[in-house]
């Protein structure tokens, strides 16, 4: 029998009531296994209008009252990770050790938003005039929202709700229709932890679901990850709108290669961050760009790796790299090896003839590494978000920077390098929002924001970190003079303040 995943909506489980479902499917087997409910606009409007009703409380609610909630959630969480691992593995196919990674960077932002009260103190300066106080405080916003990807179906949520609610706002997610489960299985915990019902509701959908939460007159903030394109499009409706926006595009994520890195090091980094999850990951690099001499050396090296990845199913212990999301994406990443050679490319591994014996109707796609990439070719122009890799070669460090520098995205970076002085001016030079130092995918830890620049943000915040607390929270200032009981009447003045 086919599951049905349904929303939440109200602190429940509410039945879709639109008819239309989507297709989730077992990337390992190609079989559908669930079907999700697309939601109506009637129905997002039922979410919001939870949420807003919720607010009115939870907006007023103490700061000791939510974290105590969300740190009963972070236990549950933390308890149930392998099951939530489970369900990541069975809807995208990434390997068991993976998903388990993916919960527990997702844990990492709810430990920051049990200790949200930090970040909320305001300041105060007294005595700035005669009797005169002045105070900054952050308020919640309301009603907020979600969109997120199908490649990290629990953790991007939890880069956005957990501190949307610790500041005090209500939440409403839209997951990807490809992979829903997580989110349901999410919210069920949180209500298990005392969440009060309409503080997070979830709704399923396509299209439609996603363009009535970008013009909803209730939700006044959303956020999102997930390609350019659709970045671009949300920024600009959402603003049109009248909304805060944070929408996290695409990346084109480089690693710079010098002729004194450790090349094993290096080698080692490039297989696991290009292939890692199978490469559907907006921080993966697909772009190794090698200085002067090595890159013979280094393709050579990032070959003999890339040959001994066990790829099969992802509940399998024994492998490390499971298939892609659907069939569709399957394809179209193939397409980028196909094409290769003709546009330039050298060919060094083709896996899109890969299949897995007994799972002959899966995703399947194997490693593919392309050397002396130009520039041109649509397989370094595109985000592939699969297992491709290519390597560009340069003469020097600064025709690296400048190549890097020319891609219109700018999400994150890497050097591999010994040298000290080297590194300290890439991260000055290098034009991207996350830079790593002999560390391939530099994705900052909870209490530091992750966002890119270019066309990798559309927004002024990043997300979670600092940049999530004021994303979610608006800033007031009070001005305020009590009289003192000795004070004799002050008349009327209308010229300026006097501060001194």
């Amino acid at each position: 029998m086919t599951k049905i995943v349904d929303h939440w909506i109200g602190g429940k489980t509410a039945e879709g009531a639109s008819g239309t479902y989507g297709p989730v499917t077992d990337p390992a087997t190609g079989a559908v296994t669930t079907k999700v409910a697309f939601a109506t606009v009637e129905e997002v409007d039922a979410a919001v209008a939870a949420a807003k009703e919720a607010f009115a409380t939870w907006g007023q609610s103490s700061l000791a009252q939510r974290t105590s909630i969300l740190f009963r959630f972070r236990a549950l969480l933390d308890e149930h990770r392998d099951e939530i691992a489970e369900l990541i593995t069975a809807e995208h196919g990434k390997v068991h050790s993976d998903a388990l990674g993916e919960v527990a960077r997702g844990l990492e932002i709810v430990d920051l938003a049990c200790g949200i009260s930090v970040q909320l103190k305001g300041e105060l300066s007294t005595q700035v005039a005669s009797r005169v106080d002045v105070a900054s405080i952050r308020q919640p916003l309301g009603v907020v929202a979600g969109i997120t990807p199908f490649n990290f179906p629990a953790m991007v949520p939890m880069w956005m709700f957990p501190i949307a609610i610790a500041c005090g706002n209500t939440f409403v997610l839209k997951p990807s229709e490809k992979d829903p489960s997580a989110s349901m299985r999410l919210a069920e915990l949180l209500a298990e932890a005392g969440l009060p019902d309409g503080v997070f509701n979830v709704v399923h959908g396509d299209k439609v679901a996603v363009d009535r939460l970008l013009e909803h007159p209730d939700v006044k903030a959303v956020s999102f990850v997930g390609s350019t394109p659709i970045a671009r499009y949300i920024h600009a409706t959402a603003s049109a709108h009248g909304k805060r926006v944070q929408a996290l595009g695409g990346a084109k994520n480089h690693m710079l290669v010098l002729p004194d890195a450790d090349l094993d090091a290096a080698a080692d980094a490039a297989v696991s961050a290009a292939y890692g999850s199978a490469g559907e990951r907006c921080m993966a690099i697909s772009a190794v760009v090698a200085v002067g001499s090595i890159g013979d050396e280094l393709v050579e090296k990032i070959r003999e790796r890339a040959e001994k990845i066990k790829i099969g199913p992802g509940d399998d212990p024994a492998s490390e790299m499971g298939p892609l999301i659907t069939k569709a994406h399957r394809d179209k990443v193939a397409s980028y090896v196909a094409g290769a050679a003709a546009e330039g490319a050298e060919v060094v591994l083709d896996g899109t003839g890969y299949t897995v014996d007994g799972y002959e109707d899966g995703h399947w796609i194997g490693i593919s590494l392309l050397d002396k990439v130009p520039t041109t070719a649509k397989a370094y122009q595109d985000e592939i978000f699969g297992p491709v890799l290519c390597v560009l070669r340069v003469d020097t460090y600064d025709d690296g920077v400048a190549l890097i520098n020319s891609s219109p995205f700018g999400n994150g970076t890497a050097i591999f390098t010994r040298d000290g002085g080297a590194a300290r001016r890439f991260q000055l030079e290098i034009e991207a929002g996350m830079v790593g130092v002999n560390v391939p995918i530099p994705v900052p830890v909870g209490y530091h924001s992750f966002g890119g620049w270019k066309d990798s943000l559309f927004g002024d915040h990043h997300i979670y970190g600092n940049d999530g607390t004021h994303f979610y929270t608006r800033g007031k200032v009070v001005t305020s003079r009590w009289p003192d009981p000795a004070d004799a009447p002050a008349g009327v003045d209308l010229g300026f303040p006097r501060n001194h």
